[in-house]
């Protein structure tokens, strides 16, 4: 089972940085290319650019008490929640 991740194309795992605004603020987010993937996604799923999907991502954490030293693991987790709801979603209508 493990080739099957150790086998992965390079680039899924290559870090990218890119640069955007999230409240009037310029900043740079750091990330593997298969968390960009996702969050491209996520932001065309919700019918929104990925800068303001990143930046409702960040009002969110910041308005939570134990708000994470570190945003991309934000970023990280919400890919795997939706990936997760994705895939529940699709075995749910698998299942009817």
């Amino acid at each position: 089972m493990c080739e099957i991740y150790a086998r992965q194309d390079p680039k899924r795992y290559e870090l990218t940085s890119r640069s955007l605004r999230i409240d009037g603020y310029s900043t740079s987010i750091r990330l593997e290319n298969a968390f960009w993937d996702v969050l491209e996604r996520m932001a065309q799923s919700e019918g929104r650019t990925l800068n303001d999907l990143i930046a409702t991502l960040h009002r969110e954490a910041s308005g939570d008490r134990n708000v994470p030293r570190n945003f991309t693991s934000v970023l990280r987790s919400s890919c795997l929640i939706y990936l997760e709801g994705t895939d529940q979603g699709r075995r749910d209508s698998e299942a009817a």
